[in-house]
């Protein structure tokens, strides 16, 4: 079953005063900031914070061998919905949850391979 948001959900990542409120205006943020990322891969890994699932946050950078951690998602959850979305911005925190403090990047496919022609 996918989890969809409660109508006035929020979306807040202390320290900074942003918030977000609501499943469009969460959406919106969403879509832009992973939609803002350039030749940059994000990577999801499924997790758990203080009894809440989460989810950790990896951004590889082109050229570079390791995604490396870009923030830590815990959502809480009323009934089968998601309530609220509480990004955490701090890389030491990776190691408190057993997370890995870089994500080795995958071997990017070949155009070729991609498109399933064969030489």
């Amino acid at each position: 079953m996918v989890a969809l948001l409660t109508d006035d959900a929020w979306l807040s990542m202390p320290p900074a005063p942003h918030q977000y409120h609501g499943t469009a205006a969460i959406r919106a943020f969403l879509r832009a900031s992973f939609g803002f990322r350039g030749g940059r891969r994000v990577y999801l890994v499924p997790t758990g914070a203080n009894t809440q699932p989460a989810l950790a946050g990896y951004l590889s950078e082109p050229g570079q061998p390791a995604a490396a951690p870009a923030g830590l998602f815990v959502l809480t959850m009323a009934d089968q919905k998601i309530c609220a979305i509480t990004r955490f911005h701090l890389d030491e925190l990776y190691p408190r949850f057993g997370l890995a403090a870089a994500l080795p990047e995958p071997a990017r496919p070949s155009a070729q391979a991609v498109s399933g022609r064969r030489g």
